[in-house]
């Protein structure tokens, strides 16, 4: 079964294995919806599961997820054409002062891998440009990460800044970050803190869902 080939492939982050199967399957008139779904997201999810049991770990992912993106470009411009949309949306960034990205750039690639939408701002992103991101995108979850015990104090200024432009309740606020914990998270009025990148797209989902 070609899915299953799909699923395989991304798993073992074979990029031209995904490719040539997602091809396949679209040639097969396999409905580019279940094609995501049952190819990519759900061995993306299998590769979430085993990161969380340390079964596999970053580098794995890594490739498991540049793989699912290569399977994504194919299937794009299909999913557009029969109209199937994200499952939510997330602006994503480190905050400002800290230059940190592979982190986020592993969670940006699990929620993607999760059937989210994600606006990555990158790193360095003032509080302002968080708001200025809700505003435009309209997101249900806005994700911060630092990895500077120096730069976590700026994720409360976000918060605050997000709250003044009376956006609070528009949007669930996502913390993580090495130095982050649960209960910094409630200290600064966080709604989530996330340990690793698989956490992070398990709590998203669960909030979109």
């Amino acid at each position: 079964m070609v899915l299953q080939e799909i699923s395989q492939a991304l798993q073992s982050g074979d990029v031209n294995g995904v490719k040539q199967g997602v091809q396949q399957a679209l040639n097969s008139n396999i409905e580019p919806r279940v094609v995501l779904y049952q190819g990519l997201l759900s061995a993306m999810e299998t590769v979430g599961v085993k990161f969380k049991n340390n079964e596999v770990f970053v580098p794995e992912v890594l490739i498991a997820a540049r793989a699912m993106n290569a399977g994504m470009e194919l299937l794009k411009p299909k999913l557009a054409e029969t109209g199937v949309e994200p499952i939510g949306s997330v602006v994503l960034g480190t905050v400002r002062g800290d230059l940190h990205d592979i982190g986020k750039n592993l969670v940006r690639m699990m929620l993607e891998g999760a059937g989210l939408s994600v606006f990555d701002l990158g790193v360095d992103v003032s509080a302002q440009q968080f708001v200025a991101a809700i505003q435009k995108h309209n997101p249900e979850i806005v994700g911060l990460s630092a990895l500077l015990t120096t730069t976590m104090g700026e994720m409360k200024s976000v918060i605050e800044a997000i709250e003044a432009a009376g956006l609070r309740g528009k949007v669930k606020i996502m913390v993580g970050g090495a130095p982050v914990t649960s209960k910094f998270a409630q200290e600064i009025g966080a709604d989530l803190y996330a340990k690793d990148a698989a956490e992070a797209s398990f709590e998203a989902k669960k909030l979109v869902g």
